[in-house]
């Protein structure tokens, strides 16, 4: 049996009723017992600024310590304008800076975008991969997930009610959970 591993989840939307937590709700109900989630919220994280870098504000030391602290990262966005949302990308700018300290740096991750459209986020979904290029997050490839038309896979309780999409956030999970052993053991 594989040893548990700890994945640090950040959601690009800060809404209520967000469609992108209900579907990391769901990838974590789907998950094999060898993950473990958190959610690391990035609502209340500061704003970057390289001048308190000196001094960093405690709610960015407590972000980059969450993130650091885990084996891998889930990231969870909409789509803002072709792209990831400006509370997601501040999360992404706070825990990478400086760069010699990325918390990010060299952990397993993944990548799954959601929308109620047809393009389920593409736009943003390759702008996250992207910017986790740079921060030497080695993002699983296969497979790519994009959710669209969200807004009709929920009851009104937030359960997923879609047999197609729990088969694939199902195969989803287990492949990350694939994905992340392939690379730690990389690095034994």
């Amino acid at each position: 049996m594989p040893p548990v591993r700890s994945v640090a989840v950040l959601i690009g939307s800060l809404r209520k009723e967000s469609l992108t937590r209900k579907v990391v709700n769901a990838v974590i109900k789907l998950a094999p017992p060898s993950l473990k989630f958190e959610i690391v919220e990035i609502g209340q994280v500061s704003l970057y600024n390289q001048d308190l870098e000196n001094t960093p504000p405690a709610d960015w030391v407590a972000f980059r310590d969450k993130v650091r602290s885990a084996d891998a990262v889930l990231f969870a966005t909409p789509e803002y304008n072709r792209s990831v949302p400006g509370s997601l990308k501040n999360a992404i700018d706070v825990g990478s800076r400086p760069k010699e300290s990325n918390a990010f740096n060299g952990k397993p991750g993944a990548v799954i975008s959601v929308s109620p459209g047809a393009l389920a986020a593409f736009g943003a979904n390759h702008h996250l991969r992207q910017m986790l290029v740079f921060l030497n997050v080695p993002a699983m490839p296969q497979p790519e997930a994009y959710i669209g038309g969200a807004n009709k896979l929920f009851d009104a309780s937030g359960n997923l009610t879609d047999d197609s999409t729990r088969d694939f956030l199902k195969s989803f999970a287990d492949s990350f959970a694939r994905w992340i052993e392939l690379i730690l053991a990389g690095r034994k």
